[in-house]
């Protein structure tokens, strides 16, 4: 069983949901649970002419949301109160094993600190939830796959807490999860920090003292790391075949690589989790919202990895 989490309640959220499952098989369909709002999803499929029935055509976790049906497309503290609710239960079906994999819809870090859940985005909600002292985001595309050492924060705080730990740690992590799904001997690349990872101590010495211990304490561990490689360089190269994998060091370094050439069908991907979580690696769109103008693909996609990894657990 896969539980999606219908994201913001005013944003495309319900309505990417809504989408994708309505393109399901009916044994896939059987096989996905919502968490949300049953009259939201109701009120959202009147707006997009969907013909599906919540609660009926497919199962629903029912989560009120306080006032609702809200205005699609305009911030709301309640909306961030629901989701919060969304994801929490997502969570504890998860650790109760009813679900295989949480698939996230978009939040609106506005509306959740509103509401007053003070977390930077679902990995950190989602590290807390778990008891975790936190997780990676891996943004997983067909020929680019891009895992993180830190995301939502400054890129003065991304600087200060390079380390060669946390640069093995990502490793790792990175590692352990291509294993998991099928890559036996996973090529993973480091990206440099600086330009020209430094030139040599001209702009910086952080990828010869900080990152390149890192890489070679992985390669002691028999990971086949690389790096640092200059940054304006690999992520051409992995997306050519040379790497399965990059360690970026901050959020906009992997981002944008990966926006630029997978912006609709990349997945976002929690590592490090005691639960799986997969998501869609866009926002609540609010401009478009109850409109029927949302693209899903990038749901379809966040889907089917997470049945990827429901099955690679099972074997």
């Amino acid at each position: 069983m896969i539980g999606i989490t219908m994201g913001d309640p005013v944003g495309v959220g319900p309505e990417i949901t809504l989408k994708a499952i309505g393109t399901m098989s009916a044994e896939d369909r059987a096989q996905t649970r919502v968490f949300g709002c049953t009259e939201t999803l109701c009120h959202v499929a009147r707006m997009i002419d969907s013909p599906l029935k919540p609660g009926e055509d497919f199962a629903v976790t029912d989560l009120p949301v306080e006032g609702g049906p809200l205005p699609m497309g305009k911030l709301d503290k309640r909306a961030g109160a629901a989701v919060f609710r969304f994801i929490q239960a997502a969570v504890r079906a998860a650790e109760a094993g009813q679900i295989g994999c949480i698939v996230t819809g978009p939040i609106n870090k506005e509306a959740l600190n509103a509401a007053g859940h003070h977390y930077d985005g679902h990995t950190g909600m989602l590290a807390s939830l778990t008891g975790q002292k936190g997780a990676f985001m891996l943004l997983a595309s067909e020929r680019l796959n891009v895992i993180h050492a830190s995301t939502h924060v400054s890129l003065n705080t991304a600087i200060e807490r390079t380390s060669p730990e946390r640069i093995r740690d990502t490793i790792r992590a990175g590692h352990a999860h291509l294993r998991r799904i099928g890559i036996e001997a996973p090529r993973i690349a480091v990206a440099g920090l600086n330009p020209h990872c430094g030139e040599g101590g001209l702009f910086g010495d952080e990828d010869t003292s900080l990152i390149a211990p890192g890489v070679e304490m992985a390669r002691d561990e028999g990971i086949d790391a690389h790096g640092p490689i200059s940054a304006d360089t690999l992520f051409h190269r992995a997306y050519n075949g040379a790497f399965d994998l990059v360690v970026a060091n901050y959020h906009d370094q992997g981002h944008i690589p990966i926006k630029l050439v997978a912006f609709d069908t990349a997945v976002n991907v929690s590592v490090g989790l005691p639960i799986d979580r997969t998501s869609v690696d866009h926002g609540t769109a609010f401009d478009i919202a109850g409109k029927g103008l949302a693209d899903h693909r990038n749901m379809l996609e966040a889907i089917a990895y997470a049945r990827r990894l429901v099955a690679g657990r099972k074997t």
